[in-house]
């Protein structure tokens, strides 16, 4: 039997004892999960790599404008994308159906067939699927539109590949699919995903039609710019002088938005709103010579929040006037769009005319010359340029993946 003095002794001996072994477990746990689930990195690659990420920014020697939200930062990150940006392309799908290329890379759905034709041709692809940061799934819903396809069928279609998809390969087990990206610019290509609710929520979505409304997610989700490509006419810029009316919109009523324009304003002297599209019959290439006269040129959303006029309008030299509600604009997170934009909410369109008559001329001016600077990121190319853009949508994926721990 213990006496009196002894047990308290022992019982502070039995607490040290445990106490120390907790902390000896803590730090063997500690040392097995830095031991096996963080990459061995060498101090000297890690230097060695931001030494050449360095050396890359100080060669290019260019210089970036506010129209960045952050133009050393976006200097630096687009270096280091270039470097070491690497996406996986599944090889499963026939090229001659839906998948792999592209439909054409002309029309209001360019930006789809650049970015399909793009990414098989550039440097950021890799055939070891180890070494991806991303996985890109092509599918191209444009494609099975061109095909005649109904919407049910689309959903099927795409619900069967992906799930091949997962039963075939290891890779989108690992994250649930959240390192995994689709795009599409036609809007049925953003409906014919609901049959696969993982892709939806998990996966990057790389849409033309961006809306807060119907499930888009800004921190995952990247807003395609939709381009109408070829352009009828040369680049417009450095024109003011040129520029002498104040405010231009032609096209179709297929929004309340457009509507309401076009009622209120379509018979103003000061503001040249037209209530359709301007047709052939009137001379040739006269919609686009009309952005060229014109100081800001309205682009209200229409079937969908976004609209093939504000790249338009950015090409032409004719500062787009948003009008569309809900819209997340394309790379919104890297540029500012304030900087070469009015963004406007769709019941500031009663007070269109006041709102643009009250911006002074050094602001409109300022606006001018920073749209010239983002002409190059509104711009598809084949093979890709420098900071067009597909390498803007590929920055985007670039800072998505960052977000993704597995």
């Amino acid at each position: 039997m213990l006496t009196s003095g002894k047990q308290p002794q022992q019982l502070s001996t039995l607490r040290c004892s445990l106490l120390t072994l907790a902390i000896l477990t803590l730090l063997s746990f500690t040392f097995l999960s830095l031991r096996y689930s963080t990459p061995q990195v060498s101090v000297a690659n890690l230097l060695g790599d931001t030494k050449e990420v360095s050396r890359s920014v100080e060669q290019d020697g260019e210089e970036f404008s506010d129209i960045y939200h952050s133009p050393r930062v976006f200097k630096f990150n687009f270096a280091e994308m270039e470097n070491k940006f690497k996406v996986y392309i599944y090889e499963d799908g026939d090229p001659k159906t839906f998948y792999q290329t592209p439909r054409k890379l002309t029309g209001k759905y360019a930006s789809e067939g650049y970015f399909f034709q793009n990414i098989r041709e550039s440097h950021f692809r890799t055939l070891d699927p180890d070494q991806a940061h991303l996985f890109f799934i092509p599918i191209s819903c444009h494609k099975m539109r061109g095909k005649g396809t109904s919407y049910d069928n689309m959903t099927i279609i795409v619900q069967n590949y992906v799930e091949s998809l997962i039963s075939k390969y290891p890779y989108w087990n690992r994250t649930l699919g959240a390192d995994h990206f689709f795009v599409t610019c036609h809007d049925v290509g953003v409906r014919a995903t609901e049959g696969l609710p993982l892709l939806v929520k998990n996966s990057i979505r790389a849409v033309c039609s961006p809306s807060y409304d119907v499930g888009f997610i800004p921190h995952k989700d990247i807003a395609l710019p939709q381009v109408l490509q070829p352009f009828a006419l040369p680049a417009g810029g450095n024109d003011i002088e040129n520029r002498t009316t104040l405010g231009f919109w032609a096209g179709h009523r297929n929004s309340k938005i457009r509507v309401i324009l076009a009622r209120v304003w379509e018979n103003d002297t000061e503001l040249d709103i037209s209530n359709n599209r301007i047709s052939r019959a009137d001379g040739h290439l006269v919609y686009q010579k009309r952005f060229y006269r014109s100081k800001f040129c309205i682009c209200p959303g229409g079937s969908q929040v976004n609209s093939a006029r504000i790249a338009d309008s950015i090409h032409y030299g004719c500062i787009p006037v948003i009008l569309s509600n809900y819209y997340d604009l394309p790379f919104n997170d890297i540029l500012d769009w304030r900087k070469y934009a009015v963004v406007l909410k769709e019941s500031d369109v009663y007070q269109l005319k006041q709102i643009l008559k009250r911006i002074p001329d050094a602001d409109f001016v300022a606006l001018h010359n920073n749209l010239v600077k983002v002409q190059r990121h509104f711009q598809w190319n084949s093979p890709p340029i420098k900071y067009d853009a597909f390498h803007m949508v590929m920055y985007d994926l670039w800072l998505r993946h960052h977000t993704i721990q597995y």
